[in-house]
């Protein structure tokens, strides 16, 4: 992964009244490419209990899509910890610590 430019890193900051995250052309493409792949997923599952396809197979995909999301889930963070958290950090917020455990919370429900 890429080390954000102080451009790029800067769209993090909280100075403005939205907070923003850049993330780069490649970045952002496997991100979307990720995301479209699960939405598939996701459209087949509905589409297999449309067709009363047995409920074990079910389970197994969407255990698949679950783990899918947990990988789109863990690039963000290692972005964000590595760009966001650590300017933020840098600018001596360190709320940005709090914010980020209550995520990492919420990731590993």
């Amino acid at each position: 992964m890429e080390t954000p430019t102080a451009a790029e890193s800067a769209c993090c900051s909280t100075g403005g009244t939205e907070r923003k995250s850049h993330h780069s052309d490649k970045e952002k493409n496997t991100l979307i490419s990720r995301l479209n792949r699960i939405e598939g997923q996701v459209r087949g599952i509905k589409g297999m209990i449309e067709k009363d396809v047995y409920c074990d197979d079910v389970l197994n995909q969407i255990a698949s899509v679950q783990s899918a999301l947990n990988g789109v889930g863990k690039l963000l963070l290692e972005h964000h910890m590595k760009s966001c958290v650590i300017e933020r950090i840098q600018e001596g917020d360190e709320e940005v610590l709090t914010e980020l455990l209550t995520t990492m919370n919420k990731l590993m429900k």
